[in-house]
C-alpha cells in the first residue's frame, strides 16, 4: 500500500512540476513558448497577454498538485480544482476539433500535454477522495 501511495504522490509531483515549469515558461518567455509548443501557432496569432494569463493558471495548477502531494488534508480540494480546469481545457480542445476549428490531427498532437494531464489529474483526485473517505472511516472505528 505504501509503495502505491508513493507512486501516486510521485505522479502528482511530476504533474505539478510540469505545470509550474510550463506556466513559468509562458510567463517569462511567451514568444518562445508560442513557437516551441507544437500546434499553438495554428490556433491564432501571438498574444503575449493571453499566454501570460494562461501561464498563471498553469503555474497555480502545478502548485496545487504539489501542494496536494505534500498536504494530505488539502489533497482532495487541490487535486480536484486542478483536475476540473485541466479537464475543461481538454474538453475545449476536443470541442474545437468537433466543430472544425482544428483538424482531427490535433487530438493526437494535444494528447500528451492536454488530454493526458486531464486524465491523470482526474484519476488522482478520485484516488484522493477515496483515500480520504477510507481514512475517515478508519478513524471513526478507532
Amino acid at each position: 500500500m505504501m509503495q502505491g501511495r508513493s507512486l501516486i504522490l510521485g505522479l502528482a509531483a511530476v504533474l505539478g512540476i510540469g505545470g509550474v515549469a510550463n506556466g513559468l515558461f509562458m510567463l517569462v518567455d511567451p514568444a518562445n513558448w508560442y513557437l516551441a509548443v507544437p500546434g499553438v501557432t495554428t490556433t491564432g496569432p501571438f498574444n503575449q497577454h493571453f499566454i501570460r494569463d494562461i501561464g498563471l493558471i498553469f503555474a497555480l495548477i502545478g502548485a496545487a498538485m504539489l501542494g496536494g502531494a505534500m498536504l494530505a488534508a488539502q489533497r482532495v480540494k487541490l487535486w480536484s480544482a486542478s483536475a476540473s480546469w485541466l479537464t475543461g481545457h481538454a474538453l475545449f480542445h476536443l470541442w474545437e476539433v468537433s466543430v472544425g476549428i482544428c483538424g482531427s490531427d490535433a487530438i493526437a498532437r494535444d494528447f500528451p500535454a492536454v488530454t493526458l494531464p486531464a486524465i491523470l489529474s482526474t484519476a488522482l483526485a478520485c484516488w484522493a477522495w477515496r483515500d480520504a473517505r477510507r481514512s475517515k472511516a478508519q478513524n471513526a472505528f478507532s
